[in-house]
C-alpha cells in the first residue's frame, strides 16, 4: 500500500483515471457504493464495475478524498493549474465521495456556463451521488440550478444542436419532469422522511409541471401506494397535503373564472346563435372536470383505512386533520358560488342545461333539495322554492361523521398512542 506523498499521488491519479474509464465504458451506471475492504489485498484497481453498479473499495478512500479535495482547493486559490478535463475528473471523483462539498459544485457550474460541461451529465452525476447520499442538500440545490438552466429559452435550442434532447420543447420538459419524479422517489425510498427529496419534488411541479390539474391528480394517484407503504413518513404525506392544497386553490380559482365567463355567456345567450352557445358550453365543460369534494372524500377514506390497519402512527392523524381542514375550507367557499348559480339559473333556462362544468354543477347540486333543478323552467320561482334551494345538504363526511369515527376508534383500540392521537384530533377547533 502506498505511503509516501509521491506514491499516494500516483495511486490517486490511477484511481481517478479508472473512474473516468468506467463511465466511458458504461454511460448507464445507475448506482454507486463503497465495498468494505480495509486494505488492498490484490494488485488491482479499487474501482469495480459490475453491470450498471460502480463500487469503490473502502481502503482507497482515505487516500483519494483528501488528495482530490486539496487539489481542488489549490486550484480555487490559484496555486495550481488544472485544465478542463482534469477539473471534470477531480470534481466528479470528489462529489461521488462527498457530494456536500459546495466548491466542487460551483466549479462545475462554471464549466456548464462556459459550455465545457453538458448539464445533463451533471444531472446524471447528481443522481448517482443521491444513491449513496440521498439527503445531500447541496446535491439537490445544484440539481435545481441545472434544471433552471435547462428550462431557460436560450438553453433548450442549444441542447438540440448538441443532440442531447432532440424532441420538441414540451416533450423535453415532460421527460425532465418524469426523470425528476423517479429520482425523488428513489431518494425517498432510501432515506426515511427525506424532506430534501420531497421539497425538490414540489419545486419541480411548481417550475416545470406548472401545477396543472392533470399533473396534480396524476401525482395524487402515483404517490398513493407509496404513502400506504410508508405510514410514518411525514414528508411523503406533507407532499400529498401540498397536492390537495394546490388542487383546492387551483380548482376554486378556475371555478371562479369559469363561473364569471359562464354568467357572461348566460346574459348574452339571446344575442348568440344556438350553435355558438352550444360550442361555448362544451368548451366550459372541458376546462374543468375535477370533482374536488370527491377527491377529499377519497383521501379521508384512505386515512381511515390506514389508521385502522396501522394504529398508533401520528403521521396518519396529522394528515387526516389537514384533509378535513381543506374540506371544511372548501365548504365555506363553495356555497357563495352556488348561490350565484342558483340566482342566475332561476331567471334563465340555461341553468337546466347540463353544459356547464362538473365543478359548477356540483356547486349547484349542493343547494338542491329533492331535485328542484330538474323541474321545468316554467315553474313559478316562489320565495319558498328559493328557501328550499338554499337549504344545506347533509354531508357524508362532516363533523358528525368525524366524531363517530373518533368514538369508534376510542371504543375499540387497545393502543395507547392511538387513543392519545384520537383524543387530540377530537380537540382540534374545526371539528
Amino acid at each position: 500500500m502506498a505511503e509516501s506523498p509521491e506514491e499516494v499521488a500516483v495511486l490517486v491519479q490511477r484511481v481517478v483515471k479508472d473512474i473516468r474509464n468506467a463511465f466511458q465504458r458504461n454511460p448507464h451506471i445507475d448506482e454507486i457504493g463503497l465495498i468494505p475492504c480495509p486494505e488492498a489485498r490484490y494488485n488491482r484497481s479499487p474501482i469495480v464495475l459490475v453491470e450498471n453498479k460502480l463500487g469503490v473499495e473502502s481502503w482507497c478512500v482515505k487516500f483519494l478524498l483528501p488528495y482530490v479535495h486539496n487539489k481542488l482547493l489549490l486550484y480555487r486559490q490559484r496555486k495550481q493549474w488544472l485544465n478542463k478535463d482534469e477539473l471534470i475528473d477531480v470534481t466528479c471523483t470528489l462529489l461521488l465521495l462527498n457530494p456536500d462539498f459546495t466548491t466542487a459544485w460551483n466549479v462545475r457550474k462554471e464549466l456548464i456556463l462556459s459550455g465545457t460541461l453538458n448539464p445533463l451529465k451533471d444531472l446524471h452525476l447528481g443522481k448517482l451521488a443521491l444513491t449513496k447520499f440521498p439527503k445531500s442538500p447541496e446535491t439537490w440545490i445544484h440539481r435545481r440550478w441545472v434544471l433552471q438552466q435547462l428550462i431557460q429559452e436560450n438553453s433548450l435550442p442549444s441542447l438540440v444542436t448538441k443532440g442531447n434532447l432532440g424532441a420538441a420543447p414540451v416533450e423535453r420538459i415532460h421527460r425532465l419532469v418524469q426523470e425528476e419524479m423517479n429520482v425523488c422517489s428513489e431518494a425517498a425510498g432510501r432515506y426515511p422522511s427525506n424532506y430534501n427529496a420531497w421539497s425538490h419534488r414540489i419545486w419541480v411541479l411548481q417550475h416545470l409541471g406548472k401545477l396543472t390539474i392533470k399533473v396534480l391528480l396524476d401525482e395524487l394517484s402515483s404517490t398513493k401506494y407509496w404513502v400506504s407503504m410508508h405510514v410514518s413518513d411525514h414528508s411523503g404525506f406533507h407532499y400529498r397535503q401540498f397536492l390537495l392544497n394546490s388542487l383546492v386553490g387551483r380548482t376554486v380559482t378556475d371555478s371562479n373564472l369559469l363561473l364569471q365567463n359562464w354568467m357572461v355567456n348566460v346574459q348574452n345567450t339571446r344575442l348568440l346563435k344556438e350553435e355558438e352557445s352550444a360550442g361555448a358550453a362544451a368548451a366550459c365543460a372541458e376546462e374543468q372536470s375535477v370533482d374536488l369534494p370527491r377527491c377529499l372524500e377519497e383521501e379521508l377514506e384512505l386515512c381511515t383505512e390506514l389508521i385502522d390497519t396501522y394504529p398508533g402512527h401520528e403521521t396518519l392523524w396529522c394528515h387526516r386533520r389537514c384533509v378535513f381542514y381543506l374540506q371544511h375550507h372548501l365548504k365555506n367557499r363553495i356555497p357563495l358560488l352556488s348561490a350565484v348559480v342558483s340566482s342566475v339559473g332561476s331567471n334563465d333556462e340555461t341553468l337546466n342545461n347540463s353544459h356547464c362544468s362538473p365543478a359548477i354543477s356540483h356547486m349547484a347540486q349542493a343547494m338542491d333539495v329533492d331535485g328542484l333543478n330538474e323541474s321545468s323552467s316554467k315553474q313559478v320561482y316562489t320565495q319558498e322554492t328559493k328557501r328550499l334551494k338554499r337549504a344545506p345538504v347533509q354531508d357524508s363526511f362532516g363533523p358528525e361523521m368525524e366524531y363517530r369515527f373518533i368514538n369508534e376508534v376510542l371504543s375499540t383500540c387497545r393502543d395507547v398512542d392511538q387513543a392519545r392521537f384520537a383524543t387530540a384530533y377530537r380537540k382540534c377547533g374545526y371539528i
